[in-house]
């Protein structure tokens, strides 16, 4: 596809946050962008054509290809199988592409995945009644608890997380030996697809590179360094606090992990660093992802942007890093639903080095993801960034 001005129409799986930044980044380009999604007045919808729907619904799904050169998504709940089917109906192109969808939505399959492309991902076992674990020495046929219960012996505690629907944190939770294991299966909604164990790594930091390849190149952003909390993000540290010799190898992998994975656009990988300097792959998501948010100015060309280049067969930009940058997620800091209303953005409007992201999420809620604040300097120090990163974030509130 050869790059005019005014461009082709995007068609997006998803009208998040993702799907908001993702058509500011294509507006500048002349690309239209179209969302799909089911919540009325969704996120995109301010700067992005709404079609209104399920992420599965084929003839949704064949609305928006009607009206696009290509599709993405921004959201892992789309279905491969009608995405194939349309694409091929409508004869648009679909990044990334189904296949690589198929091996990402099952946390199992996707592992596995990893694994026998030599790629290093911690142990890991199925639990699930129909799958024993290779860790069971039972015989009979058991159900779920039974073998997560072998997974917690062979571990000595685990980390266990539903193989479809997780995302921000839910679908995981530790479990230890003596736990209510039905309790912790319930907890992560296991269901009928069933969930996997891994083993839990004593890590250094968590690490992640948003890589992204295009028609015929391919890029990888700095290394990050992200914090968590409750399974959340809620800091990204860019360039990560680590040695050269981690970064090179996180690089590495995150590298050959976007080659077991078919299609055009941005790969984010999620991974550890253990004490040792080791890198393992926790998980990859097939879209731009929050610990990539820094890059909308703390790089020469954002994630967001490289993404719509790479999905429409553009040339991708340069994936330097401008400066020092650290990226605050604003949770939605409330005990129980409410219509969101942010305060004290002027403080962070009067800095002059921040700046503040807003979803337009109408309704806020425990935890939820409503906002980012980004600082980026390139003469301070990452820890003093930090720093002023969270300050800024903590002093917003939801009246």
């Amino acid at each position: 596809m050869t790059p005019t001005c005014p461009g082709p129409t995007l068609g997006v799986v998803g009208g998040g946050q993702l799907g908001r930044m993702l058509g500011e980044a294509a507006s500048p380009l002349g690309v239209d962008v179209v969302v799909l999604d089911p919540t009325p007045d969704c996120p995109a919808a301010r700067v992005a054509e709404q079609i209104e729907g399920s992420f599965d619904d084929p003839d949704a799904v064949r609305e928006l290809a009607d009206r696009a050169d290509a599709l993405t998504l921004e959201i892992e709940l789309a279905d491969p199988d009608v995405l194939e089917e349309v694409g091929e109906e409508y004869d648009v192109p679909v990044h990334p592409s189904p296949d690589a969808l198929r091996t990402i939505q099952d946390k199992l399959v996707q592992k596995r995945a990893f694994a026998d492309a030599g790629i290093p991902v911690p142990e890991f076992v199925a639990v699930d009644s129909a799958e024993r674990s290779s860790a069971s020495s039972r015989t009979e046929s058991g159900d779920a608890a039974a073998d997560l219960a072998d997974a917690v012996e062979r571990f000595d505690g685990c980390m266990l997380k539903a193989r479809t629907g997780g995302y921000d944190g839910r679908g995981n939770v530790p479990v230890e030996p003596g736990d209510d294991y039905e309790a912790k299966l319930s907890e992560v909604g296991a269901g009928d697809d069933g969930a996997m164990a891994e083993e839990l790594i004593d890590f250094e930091r968590e690490l992640s590179v948003v890589a992204v390849r295009g028609d015929d190149e391919r890029r990888a952003f700095p290394v990050v360094e992200n914090v968590h909390r409750e399974e959340i993000l809620r800091e990204t540290v860019a360039p990560a606090r680590c040695s050269e010799a981690v970064a090179e190898r996180a690089r590495e992998v995150a590298l050959d992990t976007l080659e077991t994975l078919d299609g055009r656009g941005v790969f984010a990988m999620e991974l550890f660093e253990e004490s040792d300097g080791t890198v393992s792959v926790n998980e990859v998501a097939p879209r731009p992802h929050n610990s990539g948010h820094w890059s909308i100015e703390g790089a020469t060309t954002s994630q967001f942007e490289q993404h719509v280049r790479a999905v429409l067969g553009w040339p991708l930009g340069t994936a330097e890093a401008r400066a020092p940058t650290v990226m605050a997620n604003v949770l939605g800091d409330v005990d129980e639903p409410r219509p969101a209303r942010l305060d004290g953005v002027g403080d962070v409007l009067a800095a002059g080095d921040a700046h503040l992201h807003w979803y337009g999420k109408r309704e806020a809620r425990p935890l939820r993801k409503m906002g980012h604040v980004t600082v980026s300097d390139a003469d301070a120090d990452r820890a003093d960034l930090l720093a002023r990163a969270r300050d800024l974030r903590d002093g917003l509130t939801f009246e």
